[in-house]
């Protein structure tokens, strides 16, 4: 007899091996609109300053890029990129990478509110057709967005993904983070950092990482570690 209980949230594989990800449902639809009013209106009460080392966002930025921002840091990060690259250059469009479970169908769809292209997959579900995706439009022009230690962690681990992602587009690799001086933070695996009203949000922009074409194994694994440092030298808890 078949045990009683809710049903595992994964998704199933078409007939052709394809992972198809799961749809929004229409509550979370509801949701992603009012996450989204949310989040612009406490943006708008958030003091902003901006701290830029990498020397790409002086004036307009001047190619597309790969951004890494680390998971717990994600609440703010669609805001940023308004602020700082869409108000300098409208025509600039980013595309992100969303898990392909029934959580990410609500992200992506609050995503879409920011205009942003969303991706679906992860390292444990659809990861080599999400990152086939993702590499089209950044082939396309567009700017990307990568949570290095995510959806699972370890929380400040880089992993392999965004290495592989500018290895195959020849995309920077650019570390963003931000500190805030007042905030909630839940008791998550990444220990999630959602901003207070009127918060001091000090945004810093590190040096650029870019992986070679050609990079080796051993080459890969330098510019992984150098990134991984890099990120933690620019965020403070």
């Amino acid at each position: 007899m078949d045990a009683v209980g809710p049903k595992p949230n994964v998704q199933r594989p078409r007939s052709d091996g394809v992972i198809v990800p799961h749809r929004a449902k229409w509550h979370q639809r509801l949701a992603a609109a009012l996450i989204y009013g949310l989040i612009r209106s406490l943006a708008s009460t958030l003091r902003f300053s901006l701290k830029d080392q990498s020397g790409l966002f002086v004036g307009e930025p001047k190619e597309a890029v790969i951004f890494a921002i680390w998971h717990n840091r994600l609440a703010l990060s669609l805001i940023l990129y308004r602020k700082y690259v869409r108000q300098r250059q409208a025509s600039r469009r980013l595309a992100a990478m969303v898990s392909a479970s029934r959580d990410g169908g609500l992200l992506a769809r609050v995503l879409e509110w920011f205009e942003v292209q969303p991706v679906r997959g992860s390292t444990s579900r659809r990861g080599p057709q999400a990152l086939r995706e993702l590499t089209t439009w950044g082939e396309r022009g567009y700017d990307l967005a990568i949570t290095p230690d995510g959806p699972r962690g370890p929380c400040y681990q880089v992993q392999e993904g965004v290495i592989s992602t500018a290895q195959l587009t020849s995309l920077p690799i650019v570390p963003v983070s931000y500190s805030l001086n007042w905030k909630f933070r839940p008791r998550s695996w990444d220990r999630f950092q959602v901003p207070l009203p009127f918060a001091r949000c000090e945004v810093t922009i590190g040096e650029v990482v870019r992986v070679p074409r050609e990079a080796s194994e051993t080459e890969r694994e330098v510019l992984r570690r150098e990134l991984e440092q890099t990120l933690s030298g620019i965020t403070r808890d």
